[in-house]
């Protein structure tokens, strides 16, 4: 793209964006900032504030009305968050729509959000000469390294996964042990209504391991509990039937029982998961899935997780049952088992009870030379 587009581009992005942000690429505009990044930066802002604005982070409809104080209280597991959605959702695109971001892709979103919020924190200045906030989240949240062996991986997600009984454990908590602890009015009768689909949603990806993109897109025809199958479009754009695991089916009927009347659905609404809308049900978003998830697991354990650890509780679940790769890669939706080698290491604990076991050899060292 030329000069001329991006800028061009750029202004027309920016027309939508909010007034501190258009402060932002007022003062970036007349730095030597090439007009390609700053296009690079628009975009992601974009991004970030549409996320926002579908978790309901914000109360404001549009991007343009997201306030500065908003920003300012930002949480950092809330940011947190948003790094987990660029890493598991990723990049939709014709040919992949499924697509993964790099690391390098998602580092760059936030370098993009880190400038905005030190402009906002540190470079900018309000009518009293003062940055608009100071309290900057950025500074809390770390880049995502390069690379990192299986088994630095494995190590740092398996605290997270619902391994043993935990998965059953953790369903069973959403139906009656969660809503001991709200308070409000409100907040319970949101509880009562969304629960069933909640507690579905929950036991679909852990009785499957699809991703959450593969989920929030599957449509009602989709799934069959008489085959205990749901057909779900992987990467590339290709369907494929996947197996339900049977002890999750009874979590998901009643779901089922109520979701015509509770979301006032009918024979044209396909998604199979639907949220409320003012006028119609909508389909259940990406976004939300994720929260509802950090939400739950966070008062269960203490421990925020995201949609694609339960893809991996049910591949470490799988392997530790078949020890079979190529079974895992299958029910997961790979072509090639290249990464199913993280699940072997979560659960295969050889290494360590050979290296425990090195100093039992019962042949002594032989000391003496011929």
């Amino acid at each position: 793209m030329k000069k001329a587009s991006y800028i061009a581009n750029n202004e027309s992005i920016v027309t939508k964006m909010p007034s501190y942000v258009q402060d932002y690429y007022l003062e970036k505009s007349t730095v030597p900032l090439s007009p390609a990044t700053l296009y690079q930066y628009l975009n992601e802002f974009n991004r970030f504030f549409t996320w926002v604005i579908d978790t309901g982070i914000t109360k404001a409809n549009k991007i343009s009305q997201i306030p500065l104080t908003d920003l300012e209280h930002f949480k950092k597991q809330d940011m947190e968050l948003y790094k987990a959605f660029l890493l598991n959702r990723g990049k939709e695109t014709a040919k992949d729509p499924q697509g993964t971001l790099s690391h390098r892709t998602v580092n760059r979103s936030l370098n993009a959000l880190s400038a905005l919020f030190r402009f906002l924190t540190e470079e900018s200045e309000n009518d009293d000469g003062e940055p608009y906030f100071y309290r900057n989240v950025m500074k809390k949240i770390a880049l995502v390294p390069d690379s990192e062996t299986y088994q630095t991986r494995a190590h740092n997600i398996k605290d997270k996964l619902m391994l043993g009984n935990a998965d059953v454990n953790f369903l069973n908590y959403i139906l009656t042990d969660y809503p001991n602890q709200l308070a409000g009015k409100r907040t319970r009768k949101m509880y009562e209504r969304d629960r069933e689909r909640d507690v579905a949603i929950n036991a679909l990806m852990l009785g499957t391991g699809i991703r959450v993109s593969e989920l929030t897109n599957a449509n009602l025809s989709d799934l069959s509990l008489k085959k205990a199958t749901i057909s779900v479009q992987r990467k590339g754009g290709k369907r494929d039937s996947v197996p339900i695991a049977a002890w999750v089916l009874p979590y998901i009927k009643p779901y089922l029982t109520i979701r015509s009347k509770r979301y006032h659905a009918s024979s044209a609404t396909p998604a199979l998961f639907l949220t409320k809308g003012a006028d119609q049900p909508r389909r259940i978003s990406t976004a939300t899935v994720e929260l509802l998830v950090a939400k739950y697991s966070q008062a269960f354990n203490h421990v925020r997780i995201t949609p694609h650890k339960l893809r991996h509780t049910l591949a470490s679940k799988l392997y530790l049952e078949t020890n079979n790769e190529h079974l895992v890669a299958t029910q997961l939706g790979q072509t090639s088992t290249k990464a199913t080698g993280l699940y072997t290491h979560i659960v295969d604990t050889r290494q360590k009870k050979a290296l425990d076991n090195l100093h039992h050899s019962k042949e002594e060292p032989d000391n003496h030379s011929e």
